[in-house]
């Protein structure tokens, strides 16, 4: 095998035991409480990690209209819920800022 098949088996193997380990290890055993309840909101937190920056950051001239878009789209899903009046009315709102 040549030198890059190997760096690609290592990098498989260095990406993968991380991901399963758990899986394996905790493997038919109940879990404390406040660790379920931990786990419940690490989602919600990666999500914010992932979406906020760069919903921010959409619009580099006007933080300002992004940052509405993102206020009316959370008030709106925490309010009412559902995903895409969140999602187009996120969109208008933005757009009506960037008009005015």
């Amino acid at each position: 095998m040549t030198k890059v098949m190997w760096i690609i088996i290592g990098t498989m193997i260095v990406t993968y035991l991380p991901r399963v380990l758990p899986f394996i290890l905790i493997s038919g055993k109940p879990l404390p409480r406040k660790v379920i309840v931990f786990l419940e909101y690490v989602p919600y937190a990666a999500l914010g990690a992932l979406i906020l920056p760069g919903a921010i950051n959409a619009i580099p001239d006007n933080p300002l209209a992004a940052a509405c878009g993102l206020a009316f789209a959370g008030l709106y899903s925490y309010l009412k819920g559902g995903m895409i009046i969140s999602v187009i009315g996120g969109i208008g709102v933005t757009y009506l800022v960037l008009l005015f």
